[in-house]
């Protein structure tokens, strides 16, 4: 991949450097499970990024477009409206996909560059270079880079863990031998000891699913026989520097506590209320260690949330056009609140608001992404410009409506039974219908074209890149090849 970039260099010192710093306050235990992980995939040298600075306002940007990309995709969290994007991008620009050899890198195994159709490590020098790496994974920065180029602008997406959480159990259901043997998530959430074995077939999904996509080890104390987390009791809790997120007028303060708190649950028919506890240093620590890790390898971070102002700020950062982050959702199930969910609790019922804080205690890793990612995307936004970002905003969200108008018959996401033409019926998964698109008839070649691509599911999207990137080989039948032999 040639020599490594100042910047890539400075990301891949950060994790030694944190790590010694946390020494001092960590047991020899704890350090040598925390370099373990995959924390120790790193290579040596890395400090925390450069502060980012937005790009000038000009309709027509006035730097070169970033076509290198890595995209961390997480599960339930909007991230197949952003690998649409992603597909179109590449495919008008004939960039080159590193593609699964089916739709994922091995998955819920941590990913590896033998997993990339295509790659050959030992051809490195004559073989082009992969552009875009998007499809699911469990990431591992390490093989990561034997694909990519070192200078690649790296990006993701986090959601709300309650919302994910009703997501994720309705899709994956019939998956997470824990969901599985749930009624209902409020039954899961109210004792989930009940149903969560660690190391169970498919309960990533039920616990810190986001934690688990980013790659990261989970805190040692948590490692404990069927799942029982209980924080550790201290008597001098430390300040965690996980600042509440603010949105603009609508500023919310988030309860560091909420974070690694259990909230009451009720168990054997009992309401039991968990004590007043905080974690150890220890844990605290392994948490802010992982956040700054994630702040120097990752340009940017989406939020589900506040997708549209996420996209707004991406196409700043690739320095692409607005056109370029204009899309339909994608994977949407009939039903689900699309957009902005409960980030603030005020307008749930009493029961609502009982499982999001649940949820949210449960998946207390996750939470922490969150607030984290929440806050840096609101600094970013501030960085950016408040009025200028809500005139981007309304424009992209125009130009959504007029594509879909356009485009799609009723202009919006359908029932899958009203896909008759299987280029565009999503895969259907879980208990939910994931909805679709049905294309206008009388379109242009060049709208038919646009329209198709804005519409194609992932999976379909994936196997045409595929197809263009390997076409299959032609080769005559034998019979045939015996008569034209001299």
């Amino acid at each position: 991949m040639g020599p490594l970039s100042s910047t890539r260099t400075m990301r891949l010192w950060g994790p030694r450097s944190l790590g010694v710093a946390l020494g001092v306050f960590m047991t020899i235990g704890f350090a040598l499970q925390l370099w373990g992980g995959p924390f120790q995939r790193r290579l040596p040298g890395l400090p925390l990024r450069q502060p980012w600075v937005p790009s000038p306002e000009p309709a027509v940007p006035s730097c070169p477009p970033r076509q290198r990309l890595v995209f961390l995709k997480t599960h339930k969290s909007g991230s197949s409206s952003v690998l649409s994007l992603l597909h179109r991008y590449g495919d008008r620009h004939g960039l080159r996909f590193a593609l699964p050899a089916r739709y994922q890198f091995g998955y819920p195994r941590l990913f590896q560059a033998s997993r990339v159709k295509g790659y050959h490590p030992q051809g490195r020098g004559t073989q082009p270079p992969f552009d875009i790496l998007c499809h699911h994974m469990r990431f591992n920065l390490k093989e990561v880079l034997q694909v990519m180029p070192s200078d690649s602008f790296f990006f993701s997406i986090v959601r709300d863990p309650a919302a994910l959480a009703r997501s994720a159990f309705s899709y994956y259901k019939s998956t997470s031998s824990a969901f599985r043997k749930a009624p209902s998530l409020a039954a899961f959430l109210a004792n989930p000891r009940a149903f969560y074995r660690p190391g169970a077939r498919g309960d990533h999904y039920a616990r810190n699913l986001l934690w688990f996509d980013f790659g990261l080890p989970v805190p040692p104390e948590m490692k404990t026989k069927r799942g029982n987390s209980h924080p550790l009791r201290g008597p001098n809790p430390p300040q965690l520097h996980v600042l509440p997120s603010g949105a603009g007028p609508r500023i919310h303060t988030l309860d560091s506590n909420a974070l690694f708190h259990p909230v009451p649950t009720a168990a054997d028919g009992h309401s039991q209320t968990a004590s007043p506890t905080t974690l150890d240093l220890g844990s605290s620590s392994f948490i802010q260690w992982s956040l700054a890790w994630l702040d120097s390898v990752f340009d940017l971070v989406l939020v589900a949330e506040y997708f549209d102002e996420s996209l707004v700020l991406l196409a700043d950062a690739l320095c692409w056009g607005l056109d370029d982050v204009v899309g339909f959702m994608h994977n949407a199930q009939a039903g689900s609140e699309q957009g902005r969910s409960a980030v603030s609790d005020g307008g749930l019922t009493a029961e609502n608001r009982q499982l999001t804080a649940r949820a949210r205690a449960w998946n207390n890793l996750d939470w922490a992404l969150y607030v984290h990612f929440n806050h840096s995307l609101w600094a970013r936004i501030k960085q950016y410009g408040q009025s200028r970002l809500e005139s981007a905003v309304a424009e992209l969200r125009a130009r959504r409506e007029a594509l879909a108008k356009h485009c799609l018959v009723g202009g919006e996401a359908l029932d899958p039974k009203y896909i008759t033409d299987l280029r565009f019926r999503p895969f259907q998964f879980g208990s939910g219908k994931v909805l679709g698109y049905v294309l206008q008839s009388g379109l242009s070649l060049q709208d038919q074209e646009e329209c198709e691509r804005l519409a194609t599911p992932e999976l379909q999207y994936k196997d045409k890149l595929d197809a263009k990137q390997f076409p299959p080989t032609v080769t005559l039948p034998l019979k045939t090849s015996r008569l034209l032999s001299p």
